[in-house]
């Protein structure tokens, strides 16, 4: 069956978009093995995103990942600017009104997350990096 004229062209996955995912995944498993549990991924509302919420004993820990193919322009942490930053404790407040949630400690991690030659992901946490 031909297209007409005016369809729109089949889409195809974002691979960088498959690999952030990816990487969102690894990073969710690398913190369950350290104990806490996933509250919410990729909670979203009009001023942005959170990648990975987590919780251990009251501690909310708002995560952000970065995934990269490699360090050629820097490592993945390096991305997270003074405006990002502060665009993600505006989402962890709206996040933690939402939910009414009683904590003792707030914590802002940032995961820098890149493949290697064997596939699988190097993870490297910076808990409280701001």
């Amino acid at each position: 069956m031909a297209a007409s004229v005016g369809d729109a062209p089949a889409s195809r996955p974002d691979p960088r978009r498959a690999l952030g995912t990816r990487g969102e995944t690894a990073v969710a498993h690398w913190y369950e093995a350290q104990g806490y549990q996933v509250v919410d991924r990729n909670w979203r509302c009009r001023e942005g995103e959170l990648d990975l919420v987590l919780e251990r004993a009251r501690v909310v820990v708002f995560c952000e990942v970065k995934t990269r193919r490699s360090d050629r322009f820097g490592a993945p942490v390096e991305a997270i600017t003074r405006r990002k930053r502060q665009r993600l404790r505006i989402l962890a407040a709206k996040w933690l009104d939402e939910r009414r949630a009683v904590v003792r400690e707030l914590r802002f991690d940032v995961a820098s997350v890149m493949p290697g030659p064997d596939g699988n992901f190097a993870i490297e946490v910076l808990e409280g990096a701001f």
